[in-house]
This record gives C-alpha cells, sequence and structure tokens, in this order.
C-alpha cells in the first residue's frame, strides 16, 4: 500500500481522542485471554528493550514486557522515566543501551515501542543497524508525525508548546528501516492517524490492523499475540505475519491472507 502524502493526512477527530478510555477495556480482555496468550510462539531468547509513548515511562509498557518475560525473553525498560523530551534527546542514550546489551549478550536486540517510543526505536535501529534484530512498533506516526493530537497532548503534560517537526526530520522518520519491521495500528486511534503509521509496501516491511485504540494497544491481546510471532521468527527466514482463520477476523487488514 502507497503511503500518503504527509500534508494529506489529517489528525484524528476530537471525538476519537474523547472516546480513548475504551481501551482500558483492553485490560479486563488480556486476563481473559492469558490461556491463550502462554500458547504464543517463542523464540530463541536474545534482548528486547520496550520503549513508552508521549508522557508515558516503564509503568505503561509493564503488560508487555511481562508477557515476553514469560516467554523466556531478557525484557529491558527503557530506564529513563517519562517521555517528554524531544525524541532526539533521548535517542543516543537507548542507542547506547541497545549497543551495550549487544555487546554483553553476543546477541541483536530486538525494539518495540509505543507511540512515540515507535518513532525512537525506529531511529536507534537506524543508527545502529548492526545492533538490532528487529522493530515492532505500535500507533507510531512515523510516516507523517504531523497527523496526530500530539500538540494537545503535548501541553497537558509538559506545560510548553508543541514543536512540529521540521520537514526534513519528517522526511528521515518517513524512510523504510534497515531491519526487518512491523508495525500495528488500530483505525479507532484517537491520539495519531492511523495512515501515519503505515510502512510503505517493500521486503520485509508490513502493516498489521489490529481492533482497539491507541491506549489500549499495549494491553491488547492480539497485538501481544504479533509481538510473539514477530520475535519468534528465525532471522534468515523472515515472512510476513498471517494468521490462522480462527484469528483472522482480530486482524482485519489481513483477512483472506492479504495484508496492506
Amino acid at each position: 500500500m502507497a503511503r500518503d502524502d504527509e500534508r494529506t493526512v489529517k489528525p484524528p477527530s476530537l471525538a476519537l481522542l474523547a472516546s480513548e478510555g475504551r481501551g482500558l477495556l483492553d485490560i479486563a480482555a488480556l486476563f481473559a485471554a492469558a490461556p491463550v496468550l502462554a500458547t504464543a510462539p517463542r523464540g530463541t531468547p536474545h534482548p528486547i528493550v520496550v520503549l513508552p509513548g508521549l508522557g508515558a515511562d516503564d509503568t505503561s509498557t509493564l503488560a508487555i514486557r511481562g508477557f515476553l518475560q514469560r516467554l523466556g525473553y531478557q525484557v529491558h525498560g527503557w530506564g529513563r522515566g517519562r517521555n517528554i523530551r524531544s525524541p532526539d534527546a533521548d535517542l543516543s542514550a537507548v542507542a547506547a543501551q541497545v549497543a551495550a546489551l549487544h555487546e554483553s549478550a553476543g546477541l541483536k536486540v530486538s525494539l518495540i515501542g509505543w507511540s512515540r517510543g515507535g518513532i525512537i526505536a525506529r531511529e536507534v535501529a537506524r543508527q545502529i543497524p548492526d545492533a538490532v534484530r528487529l522493530v515492532i512498533t505500535l500507533g507510531s506516526p512515523f510516516a507523517a508525525p504531523g497527523a496526530s493530537n500530539v500538540r494537545t497532548i503535548w501541553r497537558l503534560v509538559t506545560g510548553k508548546k508543541y514543536e512540529p517537526p521540521t520537514p526534513e526530520r519528517i522526511s528521515r522518520l518517513a524512510q523504510p528501516l534497515p531491519v526487518p519491521s512491523t508495525s500495528i495500528y488500530t483505525r479507532a486511534d484517537g491520539v495519531v492517524s492511523w495512515r501515519a503509521c503505515l510502512e510503505e509496501a517493500g521486503d520485509q516491511r508490513e502493516n498489521i490492523e489490529v481492533i482497539t485504540t491507541h491506549v489500549g494497544l499495549g494491553f491488547h491481546a492480539p497485538a501481544l499475540w504479533v509481538i510473539a510471532d514477530r520475535l519468534a521468527q528465525p532471522l534468515e527466514s523472515w515472512k510476513p505475519f498471517r494468521p490462522n482463520a480462527l484469528a483472522a477476523p482480530w486482524f482485519p487488514n489481513l483477512r483472506g491472507g492479504k495484508g496492506t
């Protein structure tokens, strides 16, 4: 699927933003789905770093990290408090963390980023690709970062005026990564435009739609299943995610075996 031009992608409506609280229902559903998630694919144990979204800290990614720890991975938060600085302010520190994990484990590191955390994860992979195994993003508007309600949220969490990214930065963020990448998104996202989360079609790149809200992405059982499936793949044999017939209804853009 071709990506929309940055100027044509609009932020989600305020009505969608106001309905984001529905995503908290995914927390209760996650407990109900625990027996199924216990059967999720398991891959080679290796380090994973999970990065939180705008205004959030490592507490927000507890469900993702706990799930992956139970699958046998060495999972790390980003350890930098709330994600309220400009993305570039944290980039060098996260890259250093990933490089150190790569060196100490002797294995490439997988990166998972929720929203703004996904943009940072992608830039780390671009900076040190030899240390990164793959990148998975959850509701990350890397293709059109201005197409969001971040201005409103930024003022609420920092009290400061939001400075939009420059055209040069937007162009860089949208470029494909040198490592396998999976973008998980939802059309009901009230924080960022779902179109802004789409990868360009290409080798080792994919977009996977789930049915939740932006807030719910980190607790949504189908999204966690996708994460587990992607992490379980052998490095040398990457293939796009394809749900079985029973799971297909949870992945609207993959019904019938086709993706974006």
